[in-house]
């Protein structure tokens, strides 16, 4: 059986440029980069050229403005927990959307029991962000809103442009998670307007347990961590230098193909989301029709439980998702498709097929083949579905 894998959205294969580029940094090139001899030198200048290599990339002025994390996860608590921290004597509010990744909404969570007042900004049908909302949300006491670029279960790109020039001025500072929209859109931090941005390798073909944060200069964070003196006094711990080259690696090759494998994977997406419409009734798309990443497709099945269809499509060689893989385990409906106001069956219902740049059309023929069988074996099955 010839697997298929669509859940590029919760980590994707490394390229094989990116596995070939860290290959020497786990034998010859050993050293740590903190040292002073020649060891630690070749690690530093593998570092030093990656940091820059990401820099360019997302538009950043200085190369010391990113800061080498072990994920996105490490990144939006560094932004968010460091920014609360760094300005509490200035204020105490800080503005999210309720359907952020659960790195930054459970880290809010946590800053409210610190004291930190945090509003939870509502979305409408397709998952934006209200401006309205926000602009009413704003007090004398905000010191951070934190709005992802691109939603990890609906694809939903947020209106970050618009958000900044809503706050420029305003002495507040902005971060944004583009976790999944870096390696799949255009991302320059200057556009955008933001201080702050996480990012992680998995999700572009790097290798897992690497990330980075941007932080514009100027802008002072509290420490997240403490020990040595690395990043710049800014991260302590031996920097993982295997990873950092693949992440720099993994950025050169999305920076030197972005549109033309966004170009190939939105026509396989747009292919799948035909198919599945032209052969099953009784469905809804989740997510802006247009302003959406061009890997991610989420479908509602009316009448079904969204785990039942992955087994079986598991058991046809598919592997997709339900949403995002760090809240697989919950039996709760989505977050993200409950802010939107889904009902909540259909958000049970709930499929994200996330594609990347490795999937063809033979595959995606094969999905749209073996899916509506299993749709209509297991609604026969359901109390719900009348025909």
């Amino acid at each position: 059986m010839n697997r298929i894998y669509l859940d590029h959205n919760a980590t994707t294969p490394v390229d094989k440029e990116v596995l070939k580029a860290m290959m020497p940094y786990f034998s010859e090139k050993f050293g740590n980069a903190s040292s002073v001899h020649e060891y630690g030198r070749v690690g530093k200048m593998a570092m030093e050229d990656a940091r820059d290599i990401i820099r360019k990339f997302i538009g950043a002025t200085n190369p010391d403005e990113i800061v080498f994390t072990s994920g996105g996860t490490e990144s939006d608590n560094f932004a968010v927990k460091g920014a609360a921290y760094a300005l509490k004597k200035k204020g105490d509010h800080i503005i999210t959307s309720s359907i952020e990744h659960s790195a930054v909404i459970n880290t809010c969570k946590f800053l409210e029991t610190q004291g930190f007042k945090v509003s939870y900004l509502p979305v409408d049908e397709f998952g934006m962000v209200d401006l309205q909302a926000l602009r009413k949300a704003i007090t004398d006491r905000t010191i951070l809103i934190s709005v992802m670029m691109a939603n990890n279960e609906i694809g939903t790109i947020e209106p970050i442009e618009e958000i900044a020039e809503i706050i420029q001025g305003r002495g507040i500072l902005f971060h944004t998670d583009a976790v999944q929209a870096v390696g799949k859109i255009p991302v320059d931090v200057k556009r955008l307007g933001v201080d702050l941005l996480s990012l992680s390798g998995h999700k572009l073909h790097g290798p897992k347990g690497i990330g980075a944060l941007y932080i514009r200069k100027g802008v002072k964070i509290s420490r997240y961590q403490h020990g040595g003196h690395h990043e710049k006094n800014r991260r302590a711990g031996t920097e993982n230098v295997p990873g950092i080259v693949g992440l720099g690696k993994a950025v050169e090759i999305a920076g030197r193909d972005l549109k033309k494998d966004a170009d190939y994977i939105r026509g396989l997406r747009d292919r799948l989301h035909k198919g599945i419409e032209d052969n099953i009734k009784h469905i809804r798309l989740n997510g802006h029709p247009d302003k959406r990443l061009p890997n991610t497709l989420n479908v509602s099945f009316k009448y079904l439980e969204g785990e039942g269809i992955l087994l079986n499509l598991d058991m046809e060689g598919v592997a997709a998702s339900t949403g995002s893989a760090c809240t697989s385990g919950s039996l709760e409906p989505s977050h993200v498709l409950t802010g939107m106001k889904v009902d909540a069956a259909d958000a049970q219902g709930s499929i994200r097929f996330s594609l990347g740049k490795e999937n063809n059309k033979e595959e995606i023929d094969q999905v749209i083949r073996v899916l509506p069988p299993i749709i209509k074996r297991l609604r026969s099955m359901s109390p719900l579905y009348q025909g």
